[in-house]
C-alpha cells in the first residue's frame, strides 16, 4: 500500500475486518474520506465528475494518500466495472520490459464493457522503480491505446520517471499531511477501536510519523496491541526513536555552553543501541520545533546539525561524530569573546 488516508465509515462495521491491519481496515473508498492535500482531492473530484481521466503522475511522500486516492477515483469512475477494468501492479510485483510488453499490453487490448466516456485504468504504484527499458516501453503503449486505457503512476520522485512519460501525463503533487490532520484521523481510530490514550500519546505518535498517516496508524495499532495504553512512553518504545524530552535536555545544555552534561546525554542514548542517525534525526526535529531558542542561535543549531547529518549520510557513523557535534553547538551558543587569545 503506497499511501493510506482516512478511516471509511463503511467497512468499521464489517465483522470480516476485525482482524485487518488498520492501515487497510480504515482505507478510504471515496475521494471525500481522503485526509489531506484538499487542492489536489478536488481536481480528482472534477475528473470523477467528468469521467474524462487523463493519464497521471501522483507524486509525493510514503504515506500521504497516493495510491489511496488512485484507486477512490478508479471506483468512482468505473463503479461496479471496477473488477474488469483495473489493472494494479506495485513495486512486489516484476515490472520490467516483459511485463510491459504481455501484460500491461494485454490489458489494455482487453474487451471491457465500460459506462460511457469512461476507460479502464493501470495503476502503476512505485512507478519510480521500474526499469529505464520498462519505461521506454510503457511510452509507446501509453499512445497505442490511449482510447481505450488511462494510466495512473504513483511515485516518491517525479525525476525519476522518463520525461517522454512525464510530458504525457499531468502531475500532482501530494505533500506530507499536517499535525492537526493527523491528530483528528488518530482520534477517530480511538473512538472506533475504544483504544486507551493519553493526549501525549497521540502527540508521540504525530510526532514520530512526521506527516506520514500509514505509520501513524501503524505506531497506534502497534502501541495499543502491545502495551494497552497509548502514553509518550509506551509510543518511543515501539518507534524505538530517541525520547525527544532527553534531547531536549541536551539541546538546552548546548545552549548554555554546558558540553559536559550534552555529551553525557548522549553517551547515554548512544548505550541505549541508537545509531547516529537516530539520534541526529531526532536533534533536528526537536531544534526546528524548539519554541523558546532564540531564531539566530536557532539557525546556527540547524547548520551544524545539518552538516553533521550529510557526514553520517557519508558513512561517518561514529560517536566521536555526534560528540564533536556537542563541541560546535556549545561553541556556537557562547559569546564570541570567549574565543578571542
Amino acid at each position: 500500500m503506497a499511501a493510506m488516508a482516512a478511516p471509511s465509515k463503511s467497512t468499521t462495521g464489517s465483522s470480516d475486518s476485525d482482524n485487518l491491519p488498520w492501515v487497510e481496515k480504515y482505507r478510504p473508498i471515496r475521494l471525500n474520506d481522503i485526509v489531506g492535500n484538499e487542492e489536489t482531492v478536488e481536481r480528482l473530484k472534477v475528473i470523477s465528475q467528468e469521467g474524462n481521466l487523463p493519464n497521471l503522475i501522483i507524486t509525493g511522500a510514503p504515506g500521504i494518500g497516493k495510491t489511496t486516492s488512485v484507486l477512490c477515483l478508479a471506483h468512482e469512475l468505473l463503479g461496479p466495472a471496477y473488477k474488469e477494468a483495473v489493472l494494479e501492479l506495485n513495486a512486489s510485483d516484476d515490472r520490467g520490459i516483459d511485463v510491459v510488453r504481455n501484460r500491461i499490453k494485454m490489458f489494455a487490448q482487453k474487451k471491457v464493457t465500460l459506462p460511457a466516456g469512461r476507460h479502464k485504468i493501470i495503476i502503476l504504484d512505485e512507478a519510480d522503480s521500474m526499469t529505464p527499458g520498462a519505461q521506454q516501453a510503457l511510452r509507446r503503449t501509453m499512445e497505442i491505446y490511449s482510447n481505450t486505457t488511462r494510466f495512473a503512476l504513483a511515485c516518491n520522485m517525479s525525476s525519476k520517471i522518463i520525461e517522454p512519460i512525464q510530458s504525457r501525463c499531468a502531475i500532482l503533487r501530494y505533500g506530507k499531511l499536517g499535525d492537526k490532520q493527523l491528530t483528528k484521523r488518530l482520534l477517530e481510530i480511538c473512538e472506533m477501536e475504544k483504544v486507551s490514550y493519553d493526549p501525549e500519546g497521540l502527540d508521540a505518535i504525530v510526532f514520530s510519523a512526521e506527516g506520514d498517516m500509514r505509520q501513524a496508524v501503524n505506531n497506534l495499532q502497534a502501541t495499543n496491541s502491545g502495551f494497552g495504553h497509548v502514553n509518550s512512553e509506551n509510543v518511543f518504545k515501539v518507534c524505538d526513536q530517541p525520547h525527544p524530552v532527553i534531547v531536549q535536555s541536551m539541546l538546552e545544555h548546548c545552549a548554555k555552553g554546558e558540553v559536559e552534561p550534552a555529551c553525557q546525554l548522549l553517551r547515554d542514548l548512544w548505550g541505549q543501541g541508537y545509531s547516529a542517525l537516530d539520534i541526529i534525526t531526532t536533534l533536528f526535529r526537536v531544534v526546528k520545533l524548539d519554541g523558546v531558542m532564540a531564531e539566530g542561535l536557532k539557525l546556527d543549531f540547524i547548520k551544524e546539525i545539518g552538516m553533521t547529518h550529510m557526514k553520517i549520510l557519508e558513512g561517518v557513523q561514529t560517536l566521536v561524530q555526534l560528540t564533536g557535534l556537542m563541541a560546535r553547538l556549545c561553541k556556537a551558543s557562547l559569546p564570541a569573546s570567549k574565543f578571542i587569545i
